[in-house]
């Protein structure tokens, strides 16, 4: 379910529906519609990992990893890459894959990821803001 979620840009109506689908196949796994059970029940009792804390891991740690790279591999440039125009396009411009780094890390979050330390403590709290229905994506 979250293969290459790493390269995905998101907002809050994509995770939701991630996770409407992640409860779907959990109810599906283990109980019938008949039964009548509440969502948190299910979860605990097939103890299956938060897709939404699955993604923010993926990606942040995704990003520390294109931010250290030091050959010129193509993701690194298609990150860098900007418009000719140097402008996106006129009205609500859609969510870039890079918007929610900044907006925890700062704009300089290429050169906090070369810090490890530092790097995994800022990406812990970037997941918690997922756990606690604080989405950062």
């Amino acid at each position: 379910m979250t293969y290459g979620s790493e390269t995905w840009s998101f907002n809050a109506g994509r995770i939701r529906k991630i996770k409407v689908a992640q409860r779907a196949i959990e109810r599906a796994m283990l109980v019938s519609l008949r039964d009548r059970l509440k969502n948190e029940d299910i979860h605990s009792r097939t103890r299956v990992t938060d897709v939404a804390q699955r993604i923010s891991t993926l990606k942040w740690q995704w990003a520390g990893h294109i931010a250290r790279s030091t050959d010129n591999r193509w993701g690194r440039k298609v990150l860098e890459w900007q418009p000719r125009t140097g402008r996106r396009s006129v009205g609500r411009s859609p969510t870039r894959w890079s918007d929610d780094l900044v907006r925890h890390a700062g704009s300089q979050w290429m050169q906090v990821a070369r810090d490890r330390a530092l790097w995994h403590s800022l990406g812990e709290a970037y997941v918690n803001l997922t756990i606690n229905g604080q989405s950062p994506l």
